[in-house]
């Protein structure tokens, strides 16, 4: 089987211009085509009057190697690539092994539960929050109430964080093995649209993400898994052998139980603060790590269709419009676009009581009014929290307090218009962009909320933006705050065979332990992470190999 890439078509071409651009291609008769497959379809907008729909093929011919001797002058004609996935280690009898733990049920864990389950290692999944559609009905408590359940939320229960997202899958993470293929393949056979596997930006959404964690918990528990819900793990059992050796021996949970095991996958997710204090108290190798602070903004999708797509914008092979913007400020400090949501709302995420904080999400859909993205400022330990491992959880933490006492103390979001903010000025009414966030918003000056230099670079980036996508800086745009959760503001550090540094049987994985951002690269750190566990079961050690 060939691959060919970068073959374009006009948006809106027929079907069947589809075989008549590849036969061209490749210069062979119709007869010589026995089949051939899309494996990835995007859309290039760069030029709005001729948006153009470029596709990558695999075919199957009748002489392959006499078309693949043309590749030596064709860059975009080679063999398709083997996406195949292979365990590292054989299969085991699970019954006469130490069972795993995996503490946390995100896309991280349910991955290593998966991957552990199908080598037949038997997992056992701690998460401390709920199955999935009750923690949805937690979650929209919020919401609708504004009643937060601590340990059932946006951040925790099944499903992790990404479930609540836009449910996107795509990473800029290096991926020699095509372990996000993986990823996408389970995703697939649990009752993702199939289309994922071939569109350049895929997404699920989060009502479809519920089915599809279901039914991936219903596997990994067909192949001898265990998931136990509700059960916060509340310290860990370390010991030190004569050597001098750390090795961890064990769980304490908040039932009181004691859990004995000797091989533990922490994938705990970026919020779970509680867990990483104490880490630090036993003395687990933590160090501070860089994220991002700054706000939601939102604006009609409609705006930024017509931003982005010209005189094509509502076409539907283009959906709706997404976009990436950066701005390098002259206080030396970086504004971005975070985790774009088009067709989507803002919605509450908190975790903890008395403190707010918001991330946007969308449905496969993305048929809302409002496109929404975070515009967060870079933010590092060095300059900005210096002194202490834990230092960007309490600035996290102020900064939220800060929120949800400028929103009115009952989980309403600060907000304020664009306008407004480019002014200096706090906002009393709101205008034409109505905010998507519930519980609702409530007009301030969002320089209550944010530091300082965040203020600073934000208003200097916003006219930057403006005339990259007009209308970005619409004085009716609308911004809400605090976007403090971007990534983990700590990293456990961990060696070359996947277990912390300094404590033995510790596996640190995903977007909680600072390796990863994202549902796609926490989902394959979480396969990394496995396969060296499943490694260390059969003697053998995990190498660079498996990064």
């Amino acid at each position: 089987m060939l691959r060919v890439t970068e073959l374009r078509l006009p948006l809106g071409h027929a079907p069947e211009s589809l075989t008549a651009a590849l036969l061209e291609r490749l210069g062979v008769p119709s007869t010589d085509l026995l089949a051939y497959r899309v494996a990835r379809r995007a859309n290039d907008a760069r030029k709005k009057s001729a948006i153009a729909m470029v596709y990558s093929i695999d075919v199957t011919l009748a002489d392959e190697d006499r078309v693949l001797a043309r590749a030596r002058v064709d860059p975009n004609l080679r063999r398709t690539p083997d996406l195949a996935y292979r365990f590292v280690a054989p299969r085991v009898d699970g019954t006469a092994t130490p069972r795993p733990v995996i503490i946390g049920a995100g896309p991280c864990g349910l991955f290593a539960g998966l991957i552990l389950a199908q080598m037949g290692h038997r997992p056992i999944i701690l998460d401390r929050g709920k199955v999935v559609r009750e923690r949805t009905k937690d979650t929209w408590n919020l919401w609708r109430r504004g009643v937060l359940e601590p340990e059932s939320n946006v951040q925790f229960g099944e499903g992790g964080a990404g479930t609540f997202s836009d449910g996107k899958l795509w990473s800029q993470i290096k991926d020699p093995r095509h372990l996000g293929r993986k990823v996408l393949a389970e995703l697939v056979a649990a009752g993702a649209p199939a289309e994922i596997l071939i569109e350049a930006h895929p997404h699920i959404g989060t009502f479809r993400l519920v089915g599809v964690v279901e039914q991936l918990r219903a596997k990994i528990e067909a192949l001898g898994g265990t998931y136990r819900f509700e059960q916060r793990v509340d310290d860990f059992d370390i010991r030190i052998d004569a050597a001098g050796h750390r090795s961890l021996r064990g769980l304490h949970l908040q039932s009181g139980e004691y859990l004995e095991t000797g091989c533990v996958v922490l994938a705990v997710g970026h919020s779970a603060r509680d867990t990483f204090h104490a880490l630090h108290d036993r003395g687990v190798d933590l160090q501070a790590k860089p994220f991002s602070i700054g706000v939601r903004i939102e604006h009609p999708q409609s705006w930024i269709d017509r931003a982005r797509f010209g005189p094509c914008a509502g076409h539907p092979d283009l959906g709706a419009a997404a976009y990436s913007l950066s701005h390098h400020c002259t206080n030396g400090r970086t504004v971005y676009s975070f985790c774009m949501c088009p067709g989507g709302t803002v919605v509450a995420a908190a975790s903890e009581p008395g403190r707010l904080a918001i991330n946007g999400m969308s449905q496969y859909s993305r048929n809302e009014r409002n496109a929404n993205s975070g515009l967060v400022v870079g933010i590092d330990p060095e300059r900005d929290y210096p002194g202490h491992p834990l230092a960007g959880i309490a600035l996290q933490r102020d900064w939220e307090t800060k929120a949800f006492e400028a929103g009115g103390s009952n989980y309403q979001a600060p907000a304020q218009t664009v306008g407004d903010f480019l002014r200096g000025r706090a906002s009393s009414t709101l205008g034409t962009v109505e905010s998507s966030y519930r519980p609702g918003v409530r007009p301030t000056d969002l320089a209550r909320c944010l530091p300082g230099f965040v203020v600073e670079a934000i208003r200097e980036a916003l006219p930057v933006f403006g005339r990259q996508i007009g209308g970005y800086d619409h004085p009716d745009a609308l911004m809400t705050a605090v976007e403090a959760r971007t990534s983990s503001p700590v990293r456990i550090r961990r060696g070359a065979n996947f277990q912390s540094v300094n404590t033995r049987n510790l596996f640190p994985a995903g977007e909680g332990a600072g390796y990863a951002g994202g549902i796609l690269s926490a989902a394959v750190d979480g396969i990394k992470v496995a396969e060296a566990v499943a490694l260390a079961s059969s003697g053998q050690v995990a190498t660079v190999r498996l990064r």
